[in-house]
């Protein structure tokens, strides 16, 4: 079992910060705080945790509030989230908004009233409002999604430029009619892939195609929907990017109810790479997204924040990667 003077060691600082630096005081330098909690980690080092909440005078816990608990995107951010706070002796307690802005300000609230040490949020959309969290001190992390106003730290990635690649992918394998099923507007992940497929199909010289966008709620049914009404227009898409793996379910539902073929028919990539994705036939083409990392990244920044709140807030853009399978090359 790791030791504080493994820690210490790993670090390159003394016992004595290490100490300081994982019972939050502002006297530690936020580079050597996250150096601290990046070797604790990886050494497994558990602190003594109810003699530093003793000192704290608050709870060893985080709130994690993510915005759909069925996406294994935000299952995959939550276990990376739980990793480093388990180490550093901290609890996560795991909120569901269900995309639902009234739910977010409950769990906003709950975490105020339960005196948590900081949150881990992925934001609703553009009413998200954490100033009560502020107000108490209490530090926030976002995650996938910026806060209004693009205030404090943030971890997300560069997912119109992995859109882009995306839809370029398709045009570059021959398919001609691109489509793209979203997320509601206003989300911004649902934007600023839209806005990435746009990039793409302009850059190709094709048209706009707008009448080949539909937008419907990042869930499966909604997705099913919106597919079956494009594949029913007069000119149907030839392929389409999907912004995320629930809708990603809809749209496979709504080919196989036209007797379409993914890849042969109808050219699919969809965002993020869900562990089904290669178990369907043909295999899924995906987007796929450092989730595990997101998770792992905002727990870092969040303890060091706790450490010291007079911190600079940063953004961490992490890259995609297009994973090109089956369901996106013409095959018979």
């Amino acid at each position: 079992m790791a030791t504080i003077s493994d820690v210490a060691a790993k670090a390159g600082v003394s016992t004595a910060t290490v100490s300081r630096a994982l019972n939050g005081k502002s006297t530690v330098d936020p580079e050597l705080a996250a150096r601290v909690v990046a070797a604790a980690s990886e050494l497994g080092y558990h602190p003594n945790g109810l003699a530093r909440n003793l000192r704290r005078q608050e709870t060893a816990v985080l709130a994690l509030i993510i915005s759909d608990v069925e996406n294994p995107f935000f299952t995959a951010i939550a276990r990376g989230v739980e990793d480093v706070a388990q180490t550093a002796g901290y609890s996560v307690v795991l909120c569901n908004s269900d995309e639902n802005e009234e739910k977010e300000r409950r769990y906003v609230d709950v975490a105020v009233q339960e005196r948590v040490a900081g949150v881990v949020l992925s934001p609703t959309g553009g009413a998200t409002n954490v100033d009560v969290l502020h107000s108490r001190g209490t530090p926030v992390v976002a995650v996938d999604r910026p806060l209004p106003g693009a205030t404090g730290d943030l971890v997300n990635v560069d997912t119109r430029l992995a859109a882009q690649e995306a839809a370029t992918h398709l045009i570059e394998a021959g398919y001609r009619r691109v489509g793209c099923i979203s997320g509601p507007a206003g989300i911004r992940t649902a934007d600023d892939r839209l806005a990435g497929y746009r990039d793409a199909v302009r850059a190709a010289g094709h048209p706009d195609g707008a009448a080949r966008v539909r937008r419907a709620e990042y869930r499966a049914a909604g997705a099913r929907d919106a597919t079956l009404d494009l594949l029913d227009a007069a000119e149907p898409p030839d392929a389409l990017l999907v912004a995320n793996s629930a809708q990603a379910i809809g749209v496979l539902e709504a080919l196989s109810l036209r007797e379409q073929r993914p890849g042969r028919d109808v050219g699919v990539v969809a965002f993020d790479d869900v562990p089904w994705a290669t178990l369907v036939d043909p295999p899924l083409s995906v987007v796929a997204q450092p989730a595990y990392e997101i998770g792992r990244v905002a727990a870092e920044l969040l303890l060091a924040r706790i450490a010291d709140s007079s911190r600079v807030p940063t953004t961490t853009t992490l890259g995609a990667r297009l994973i090109a399978r089956h369901s996106s090359r013409r095959h018979g």
